[in-house]
């Protein structure tokens, strides 16, 4: 394991420096390394990380997000308003809906068959969408119109919305049964993950002004409680649904809020973490990809991932509609909303998993929607916001 380990963060940190040196996103490269080092190529990983794969992605999505939460201010996200909420669920909505016009004529599915590629490529990657936007903020960019703030809240909230439909469409096939409470869920959860994450964080605003340590170790208190929220949500699973990530994410948001000279100490030793996360998040990412169904998809496959990209970006357009953006803030929402990985390698092995018969066609098509998109939206956000937002 520790060879392994030390294969991933090398060749990971040297691809992802090179790639940067040519100015694509380090990510591609990691994404790259994942792939030569996967089971399916030199099978250079050891098998008991590939088994605790999910577990390091989540603990690197839980880095990130807490980091976004650190960064997000409560007043920019009401100034958002209606579009932050139509960016959490119409876009993806739209997605699904050109995936099942698309995908029974290009990769001759059914409709249902259709409805479960389009649930799984629906998803928007905060683990390519957050740091980005956290840049923004940063720097300063489409700072007037709290444009990072709405693409972050809305990626958060994206993700929730897309697997609850994942996990009823795919439900229904295998069953034949679809039940009206799984829709039900989503809204209860988004809710009640955001109160969770907001106890959370003002408890620990609390104990931390009461008791004094070193930033590392609030950093580690805060790591260990996101944990923790993650296995409320799958305790839970089943009889009240809450969104861990949500929570987690809350949680920053709840400690910039009420102890904004903490968060901002914080948020720079998260950004460090992030460093060695970010290896591991996308080298593990590129090891689910079998280059064997990349190969067998065909040119048909692709032109449904691209087609049903344009779908999604026409969603983030009516998502916009009336607001006080510029045609060159609503085009850099629309790109900067399409890149796909951590979901898509989450959940895109499960139908196949699950037995039903379009589990090849579906794992297929979420590996090429996070070799296609993810690329594209971190090389056109990196090199066009300065060109599309007002600093």
């Amino acid at each position: 394991m520790l060879t392994s380990i030390a294969i991933i963060l090398l060749l990971g940190l040297l691809a992802g420096g090179i790639f940067s040196k040519l100015r694509l996103p380090s990510l591609l490269g990691m994404i790259i390394v994942g792939i030569v080092l996967s089971p399916y190529a030199l099978n250079l990983i050891d098998e008991s990380i590939l088994m605790i794969s999910s577990d390091l992605r989540q603990i690197a999505l839980v880095i990130i997000l807490t980091r976004a939460g650190l960064s997000l201010e409560v007043s920019d996200l009401k100034k958002v308003g209606r579009p932050a909420v139509l960016m959490c669920f119409v876009p993806a909505c739209i997605e699904i809906l050109g995936t099942i016009i698309l995908a029974p004529m290009l990769i001759k599915v059914s409709v249902l068959e259709a409805a479960i590629v389009g649930s799984v490529i629906a998803a928007v990657s905060p683990a390519v969408v957050v740091p980005r936007m956290i840049r923004l903020m940063d720097e300063g960019y489409g700072k007037k119109n709290s444009i990072p703030q709405l693409i972050l809240a809305g990626a958060s909230v994206d993700d929730v919305f897309v697997i609850v439909v994942f996990t009823a469409l795919t439900t229904l096939a295998a069953t034949g049964e679809i039940s009206a409470t799984s829709f039900i869920r989503i809204p209860i959860s988004i809710v009640l993950g955001v109160i969770l994450g907001g106890c959370v964080g003002i408890l620990l605003v609390w104990f931390f002004k009461r008791y004094h340590m070193r930033d590392s170790v609030k950093i580690l208190i805060i790591i260990s409680i996101s944990f923790l929220l993650l296995e409320v949500q799958n305790k839970l699973e089943g009889v009240i649904p809450v969104s861990g990530l949500l929570a987690i994410m809350s949680t920053g948001i709840m400690i910039k809020k009420k102890y904004d000279v903490l968060a901002s100490r914080l948020s720079v030793k998260y950004n460090k973490l992030w460093l060695g996360a970010e290896v591991f998040l996308f080298v593990l990412v590129g090891a689910t990809v079998d280059l064997k169904y990349v190969m067998s998809a065909g040119v048909s496959a692709v032109l449904l991932i691209i087609g049903a990209l344009l779908f999604r970006m026409i969603g983030v357009a009516l998502s916009l509609v009336k607001t006080g953006l510029s045609k060159k803030e609503r085009l850099f929402c629309m790109i900067a909303y399409t890149p796909k990985a951590t979901v898509q390698a989450a959940i895109g092995a499960i139908p196949l998993s699950m037995g039903l018969s379009c589990g090849n066609i579906v794992l297929t098509v979420a590996v090429l929607s996070i070799l296609i998109t993810a690329p594209f939206g971190a090389v056109c956000v990196d090199n066009l916001y300065k060109r599309l937002l007002e600093k």
